[in-house]
Parts: C-alpha cells; sequence; structure tokens
C-alpha cells in the first residue's frame, strides 16, 4: 500500500517558470492514491492556469487569501489543519524569503505560518540566486525548524545559464514526501542490500547469467530509505535508477558483487542477500571471441564459492536475510539454505510463475525464519513486498513477537 493512500498533500506552487512542473506532480501524488490540494501564490498563476491544476487535482485550487467562497470557515487555517503534509513547488526566492521571516502577504505563506504538519520546501530558481548568501540562510532558517529541503538539480535552467538551481524532479519530490510520511523504525539501521543479476563471461563478448532484473533487492532499498536506514546497494547489472537517498555499488560478476559485500559488511548493521548471484562460472573464459562453428560450444563450468556462510561466521549482532528462488519444493529447499548458510531469516519465491519472481512488478513470497515461523504473504507489489521484509527485520530487531511483525499472513 502506497504511503501516501488516503493522506491529503497540500501543494503549494510559487510563482517561477518551473510551476508546469506542478501538473505532473499532482499527477504522480493522485496515481499514488493521495487527495491533492493545491493553493498558488498569484504569480504562480501566470505560468500555469488553476484550471489545469484544478483539474489533475479534481479539487478547486485556492489562490486568494480572502477568497468569500472559503472564508465562511477561515479558509487559509483550514488548509493547514486538513493537510498531512506540505510542499512548497517550486519555491521561489522570494517565497523562500517570506517563509523564513514570517511574512504573510499571500494565501500560500499565511497557510505555512499556521501548519502543524510536516513541510518541504522545492526550491527551483537561477543558480546565482540559488548560490546568494542570502537564500542558503533562508533555508537554513527553514531546516533549523524541521522542514525538508528538496535539493534542486543541475543542469540547464530556463534563463539560459548552467548549473544547481531546476527543480528536482516530480518523482523525486514524491518520494521525499513518502519518507516525510512513513515511520522511521528503520532509522538506526545501516543496510546493505545485494540486488540483480551477476555475468560471468565466457569470452570478451558472450557471458552467463540469469533473468533477474534487480527489481525486489530496489524495491527494498527504497523502502529502507524512505522508513529512515541509511542503504548501500550492491548491485549487479541492471537498468534500473538508483533509488533516491541510496548509495550505489555497481558490480559484474558474482567474485565483484561478493567482494564488495564482504569490504561493505562491517559498516552494515543488516544484510539482506536480495541478488540473484550465480552458482557457476566458465573455469576458463576466452581471451578472444569464440567463432560460430557447426560442432558448437561445450562450457566447462567450475562453482563459485558462497561468501554468505564466511560473513555469518562474524556477524555479531547483524541480521541476516537471504532470497531462495525455487521452482520446486519452495519451503523445503528455503529452510535447508537457511540452515546452510546460517542466516536470521530466509524469503523464498517460486519464480516459475508468470505473476512472481523475475522480471515482474508483483510478487508472492513465503519467509522462513530460525523460530521455525513460516508466513505466506498473498500476491503485492514488490514495493509492498519490501515493507513486509522489512517489517520482518524490524520486529525481530525490537523483540517483538511474530504476530507484530508482517501486515500479510497465509
Amino acid at each position: 500500500m502506497s504511503a501516501l493512500r488516503n493522506k491529503t498533500i497540500l501543494l503549494g506552487v510559487g510563482g517561477g517558470i518551473a510551476a508546469y512542473k506542478a501538473c505532473e506532480l499532482v499527477r504522480l501524488l493522485t496515481a499514488r492514491e493521495a487527495r491533492v490540494r493545491v493553493m498558488m501564490t498569484p504569480n504562480a498563476a501566470h505560468f500555469v492556469t488553476p484550471l489545469t491544476l484544478q483539474t489533475l487535482s479534481l479539487n478547486p485550487v485556492s489562490i486568494d487569501t480572502f477568497d468569500l467562497t472559503h472564508e465562511s470557515e477561515i479558509g487559509h487555517i483550514r488548509l493547514a489543519d486538513t493537510a498531512d503534509a506540505i510542499v512548497i513547488a517550486p519555491a521561489t526566492a522570494d517565497l523562500i524569503a517570506k517563509a523564513a521571516t514570517g511574512i504573510a502577504d499571500t494565501l500560500v505563506t499565511t497557510v505555512l505560518l499556521a501548519a502543524r504538519c510536516p513541510v518541504a520546501f522545492a526550491p527551483a530558481m537561477n543558480v546565482h540566486m540559488y548560490e546568494h548568501p542570502a537564500v542558503a540562510e533562508n533555508l537554513e532558517k527553514l531546516r533549523a525548524r524541521g522542514a525538508a529541503i528538496i535539493e534542486p538539480a543541475a543542469g540547464a535552467l530556463a534563463c539560459g545559464y548552467e548549473g544547481r538551481g531546476r527543480l528536482a524532479e516530480p518523482a523525486a519530490i514524491v518520494e521525499e514526501i513518502e519518507r516525510m510520511l512513513s515511520r522511521k523504525d528503520l532509522a538506526a539501521e545501516r543496510i546493505l542490500i545485494t540486488a540483480g543479476p551477476t555475468q560471468e563471461a565466457i569470452d570478451p563478448v558472450r557471458f552467463v547469467s540469469n533473468r533477474s532484473t534487480g527489481k525486489m533487492g530496489f524495491a527494498i532499498a527504497r523502502a529502507a530509505w524512505r522508513r529512515g536506514a541509511a542503504v548501500r546497494l550492491v548491485a549487479g547489472p541492471s537498468a534500473l535508477a538508483t533509488p533516491r537517498g541510496v548509495e550505489r555499488i555497481d558490480t559484474v560478476s558474482a567474485a565483484e558483487m561478493l567482494s564488495a559485500t564482504s569490504r561493505n559488511f562491517p559498516w552494515c548493521s543488516s544484510l539482506i542477500m536480495a541478488a540473484a548471484v550465480a552458482d557457476f562460472r566458465p573455469r576458463e573464459p576466452a581471451a578472444q571471441k569464440l567463432k560460430k562453428n557447426s560442432r558448437g560450444l561445450a562450457l566447462d563450468l567450475a562453482p563459485i564459492a558462497d561468501e554468505l556462510p564466511r560473513l555469518a561466521a562474524r556477524k555479531a549482532g547483524r541480521i541476516l536475510i537471504g532470497f531462495a528462488a525455487e521452482t520446486e519444493d519452495l519451503e523445503v529447499n528455503a529452510l535447508d539454505k537457511l540452515r546452510r548458510k546460517r542466516l536470521d531469516m530466509i524469503v523464498g519465491n517460486d519464480v516459475s510463475r508468470s505473476d512472481a519472481g523475475f522480471a515482474v512488478d508483483t510478487n508472492i513470497v513465503t519467509i522462513l525464519d530460525t523460530d521455525g515461523h513460516v508466513e505466506t504473504t498473498p500476491k503485492l507489489s514488490k514495493d509492498e513486498v519490501a515493507d513486509v521484509i522489512l517489517d520482518r527485520l524490524a520486529a525481530r530487531r525490537a523483540g517483538k513477537p511474530r504476530s507484530a511483525a508482517l501486515r500479510v499472513s497465509r
């Protein structure tokens, strides 16, 4: 379930060219089942029409502090009181300065003074304006009061300059809002996650690999950051974008992935091995491209040493979670892997199913632990499965019974 489902997000739109991106932001928020209310500064209406934002949000757009259709219930107070979170995007230099100094000369700045919910500002302006000491000081004032600052991106600006000042992408703003509204039960955790496939060279142009895309591991990394954890992601070859706030370490072969995992193991408090690491590799990769011939090709495959038991031997309070991709006898094989690799938990899934496993957005998993608990989820999105796994991790860290660990059950 989306962290934004049934949440009321109040979007304040400032008067800058980036105001047009508010349309995409509203669309993404409503797609995550949020209730979106939009308020605009008078200048913002020069860049995007209130009717456009009203159509996209399915709610009236507020601009005038003294609109008589709203003032019967003191509209600016009502907006502030009903919001679960407020995000100002774009936040212009003028709007940031007014918010920092408590000026209330528009509906947007007046609502900010009345707000008691989490507030985020997404600055957007010319690079020289963004670098001005006054803007930096004002942003620092807002941070000191608890506001989140969604840093702008660098690149080509509408004014013709290059540099930092572009409004963060709407998808990134949505992720920040989700983080604002998520519980921070993993704030004390440093989670190391492996994800994706590995590739074992046959020759300089061919390799042996598997069907993993990394979607499950990336979803866990995204959810862990949202819930407050520091996250490092050791990724095999994957086209997926790096989740916001996550430190990514790219690898190709099983040896590279296992080496990176071992190097980062002392840093972590929990390790989640979601990657599909190869079990075999060509014993002698060819130095040059192998030519096609009528005799075919026989590969001599050598086993790849398993790193998990060695890491488990020095886990020292760390929680270790593994994955088992199976096509038969799921629980039997997953339990055997749990014991052999000396894990705390294992997440098994039947990758022969078309609606679970590799290269799809949904999953059905069975989670087993060392206390003998077995729990199977219904079909969920991989983002939802990620939260289920992290619920279990948080409950184990807190020493809670199994019934408190998962929201879904067999």
